[in-house]
């Protein structure tokens, strides 16, 4: 039974993973290279400043953390970029580090999973390091999703094709 429950955990975080990337490859194929690096105002994040930002926190949650790697992260610079990578950079950027974060929670041990460690000054197990990610990359999704409907004033049809009203059984 344990495994079954660590393996539903792991495939459930994976998906919820793989659900925001889908959603930000929509939301970013809506804009034109200029608004990647615009703000919306001066204590705001762009949406470049937010992917570099996920990277970075995915890699040294995931990755380093729950994957026992050196932690490299240098959290100032996600933010203070205002330039330097067009949209299919940052995308291939985001797409690689998820695909390794992905990597490393699949393989990633029982032992792991509940074992607490240190994580930028946080005290976490693997599973709240898992928890972490899922929520704080969704979190920012929408920051991402908000920016680019105040942007372009359209619909991003994250779920077009699907009747979202359809009740539970």
């Amino acid at each position: 039974m344990k495994d079954l429950i660590v393996k539903e955990f792991k495939e459930n975080a994976i998906y919820r993973m793989q659900e925001s990337s889908r959603m930000i490859g929509i939301a970013i194929d809506k804009i034109g290279e200029p608004a990647v690096w615009k703000r919306p105002n001066g204590i705001s994040n762009s949406i470049g400043n937010l992917i570099l930002h996920l990277c970075g926190n995915i890699r040294q949650y995931a990755i380093s953390s729950l994957g026992n790697l050196p932690d490299v992260r240098v959290r100032d610079e996600e933010f203070e970029a205002q330039e330097g990578f067009a949209k299919a950079e940052l995308m291939d950027q985001l797409e690689q580090t998820v695909t390794e974060a992905i990597n490393t929670i699949n393989q990633v041990s029982e032992e792991e999973l509940v074992r607490i460690r240190d994580v930028q000054g946080f005290q976490l197990s693997g599973i709240g390091i898992i928890m972490h990610v899922v929520e704080h990359y969704s979190y920012h999704t929408g920051q991402i999703a908000f920016w680019v409907k105040q942007l372009e004033a359209q619909d991003l049809g994250f779920y077009d094709g699907f009747d979202l009203n359809i009740k539970n059984e």
